[in-house]
């Protein structure tokens, strides 16, 4: 795990010990710092019961503690403990500030930080996945992943790449990314901001974290993130300042797992990451092409008579799955569960995609009239059937896509469970061909 001496004889409050908190406490356990920890889930208060004292941070009293940690689950917007710690002047931090103040203690290295309203986690993977292939030592953490805390550091010359959503942004102060990428904006989390503007100055602070030498990378792909693109360039050194453009990138039909014109965004922010951490384009091009993505987001996982079989599980909204249904000209569409909406208006430019709709779960009769209108549509209810009818009317250069635009509690227990049982259903038609 990573220590510090930074931590030494301060005094901690966690508040939220699930993945990310119980790595902090470990993390700073071992560095010599006082705790005292919180969760409301007993199972989760006994597994850190050696390590910190155990009391609500919201009934002692905080004066000379040197920070508060928080989960980026906790909603500062709403929570007492955002009150309660201005009131003694402690400041709120997460596990992401926890390492920036950890860096002087590691070997020299580079970190990336990587944000977005979408595309994040799989341009994080793809930039993990790049810089593996160019045997560069590297680990992947933030909001995918094993929590950062508890990775073992790396050698001289090692880079960490984080994801990083604008809860866990909002929780750091002072990480200073060598290499930081703002993805694209769209409005999202605005039950914890004051409206979209406080959502995007969340993700701005990615970048006011820099200094003018460490480069900023931004998408264009939205009015929103060039407007603070064109901010951060007024503060950054010549060749520090980076525009991804996709018509600028060639080669997409070799890279199997990056289709479709979301991948195509993802793929030149990956490029400009790539080349102002010195890869040659040799070298990203090579770890395109043998990139497989991530599990349940456009996976592909099997191919048989020239039909593809891919796994979109966690697109659990319309917003999610229309780049799914862009990425490729012939599909069979999967769709349905539980409903987050009645309509499928997000997917409506990309219907003229999609050979036949095979719907499932509780929203399966009510997409099947809906996209009727729209194309070929029959209501199946259950993901195995859909797939067995889908593929018995397949022809070659198809794709059968799952991509649900919806929950998958209805079914489920989680979207995983979800693209898990697809993926066993093509298995067991296809007799574990994998792609």
């Amino acid at each position: 795990m990573i220590t510090s001496s930074a931590f030494a004889d301060k005094k901690y409050a966690l508040l939220g010990l699930a993945r990310s908190g119980l790595s902090a406490v470990r993390s700073l356990a071992a560095s010599g710092a006082q705790i005292v920890a919180w969760d409301t889930r007993a199972e989760a208060r006994d597994a850190v019961s050696g390590l910190a004292e155990l009391a609500d941070p919201m009934t002692i009293d905080l004066a000379g503690f040197d920070g508060i940690v928080v989960s980026p689950g906790v909603p500062l917007n709403t929570h007492p403990i955002a009150d309660f710690a201005a009131k003694v002047g402690v400041p709120i931090i997460g596990d992401i500030e926890l390492f920036a103040q950890a860096r002087g203690d590691l070997p020299a290295h580079r970190v990336v930080g990587i944000t977005g309203t979408n595309g994040k986690s799989t341009t994080t993977a793809l930039v993990h996945h790049m810089l593996k292939s160019a045997a560069l030592p590297v680990r992947l953490g933030g909001n995918i992943g094993v929590p950062i805390l508890s990775q073992e550091p790396l050698g001289p010359g090692g880079v960490y790449v984080l994801e990083l959503s604008s809860y866990q942004i909002d929780l750091t102060h002072s990480l200073g990314c060598d290499v930081a990428a703002l993805i694209n904006l769209s409005p999202d989390h605005l039950n914890r901001y004051d409206g979209y503007e406080g959502y995007k100055a969340s993700k701005a602070r990615l970048m006011a974290m820099q200094g003018r030498r460490q480069h900023a990378v931004f998408g264009n792909g939205d009015a929103d993130t060039l407007a603070i693109a064109q901010k951060v360039r007024e503060f950054k050194d010549q060749g520090c300042f980076h525009i991804a453009d996709p018509a600028l990138v060639i080669g997409q039909e070799q890279w199997p797992s990056l289709q479709g014109p979301h991948n195509l965004q993802n793929a030149a922010v990956a490029i400009e990451i790539a080349e102002a951490l010195g890869l040659s384009e040799a070298q990203w091009r090579a770890a395109f092409a043998s990139f497989r993505g991530l599990e349940h987001r456009m996976e592909i996982v099997a191919e048989q008579g020239g039909v593809l079989f891919v796994n979109d599980s966690k697109a659990t909204n319309a917003a999610s799955t229309a780049p799914a249904l862009a990425a490729y000209p012939r599909i069979r569409w999967i769709v349905g569960g539980q409903p987050k909406g009645d309509e499928l208006s997000e997917c409506e430019a990309n219907f003229g995609n999609v050979v036949k709709a095979y719907t499932v779960g509780e929203a399966g009769p009510e997409y099947a009239k809906l996209l009727a209108a729209h194309m070929p549509a029959e209501n199946c209810e259950m993901i195995v059937t859909a797939v067995a009818q889908a593929a018995s009317e397949a022809q070659p250069g198809e794709v059968i896509l799952l991509s649900p635009a919806c929950a998958s509690f209805d079914q489920f227990k989680d979207f995983e469970a979800r693209g898990d049982c697809f993926k066993a259903a093509v298995h067991n038609l296809v007799g574990g061909k994998a792609a």
